[in-house]
């Protein structure tokens, strides 16, 4: 009995392990981005003063996560997981790339820059639900609540991380620097997923009952979600919430610069992460309530 139960940990325990080594490549990647996302908000705002270019690349960054990402996820179910999140690694950084050569010959536009956020974009609108649907490949079902908070609380460092240490590396080496360090955490993600070899995806009837046409899968999905009051009421909840914070933060940008210094604002947005950092930090150690919808909620409200 005993020999048996290490037979199961060896692989549970082997799998954690890509999993960390995953996230640490997209925790890497994501303060990159970060530093870039700062960047170019800051230098849009000094060139040309306008809060509504400014809202624009946010916009960009917005727009095809809400379009594209209902049949991003019908195609990541059909896709390999390991090459979806390779390839759309891969677009990203390319599209930073290319940001960089042409700040480097003198020839960036504002609406150069609308463009690779949206194509930047795009590619993150597959990784996300391709690192959702990975997730689940490698952590056993007890653990997916620790490895939620463990994902936010990546997304929470980087929140706190990247603004403030933008805020330093634009004065120091310039926004051609910034991108091309956020070029190398890109490399460095997607060194991280060619190391690893996925476990195999395990098809059940809930998940070929919606098969067929792109939009009848995707219609399939929305048919799931409305069939629930509960989840279509917490999906109205967190649309009306993000629209609120995207007031919040494409103000907030203009607002600090007018009297304070790039790392200044840095600093502020930083501060402002670390609320989400501790929450993260809760939920990756005590796994959450038992009734997670209205403790997602509870959270949220106070976020």
């Amino acid at each position: 009995m005993i020999e048996e139960n290490k037979i199961i940990q060896r692989p549970t325990a082997s799998r954690m392990r890509a999993f960390i080594l995953i996230w640490l490549g997209q925790q890497v990647s994501l303060i990159g981005s970060g530093l870039t996302g700062f960047a170019l908000g800051v230098w849009v705002y000094q060139r040309t003063g306008s809060v509504t270019q400014l809202a624009l690349i946010y916009l960009s960054m917005i727009l095809p996560v809400i379009v594209i990402s209902p049949i991003a996820g019908v195609l990541v179910d059909r896709w390999d997981r390991r090459w979806a999140m390779i390839l759309s690694n891969t677009g990203a950084g390319l599209t930073t790339l290319t940001l960089a050569l042409m700040l480097f010959i003198g020839r960036l536009e504002v609406w150069h820059i609308y463009l690779v956020t949206f194509a930047n974009s795009t590619c993150n609108a597959f990784q996300w639900p391709a690192k959702t649907a990975a997730t689940t490949l490698f952590v056993p079902k007890q653990h997916l609540a620790r490895a939620s908070g463990l994902t936010n609380l990546g997304q929470s460092v980087a929140q706190l991380i990247s603004p403030v240490l933008a805020g330093v590396l634009v004065v120091t080496i310039q926004i051609q620097g910034v991108i091309l360090l956020d070029f190398a955490t890109f490399l460095f993600a997607l060194v991280t997923l060619l190391l690893v070899r996925f476990p195999e995806a395990k098809t059940t009837a809930a998940s070929t009952a919606g098969k067929g046409s792109l939009l009848g899968e995707a219609a399939y999905g929305w048919t799931y979600i409305t069939a629930r009051p509960g989840l279509l009421g917490l999906l109205i909840f967190f649309a009306v919430n993000n629209f609120l914070m995207g007031i919040v933060m494409v103000l907030a940008t203009p607002l600090v610069l007018s009297f304070a210094s790039a790392a200044v604002l840095g600093t502020v947005l930083s501060i402002g992460g670390s609320g989400m950092v501790v929450g993260s930090l809760v939920m990756s150690t005590w796994g959450g309530p038992q009734r997670h919808i209205i403790s997602t909620a509870c959270l949220a409200s106070l976020c």
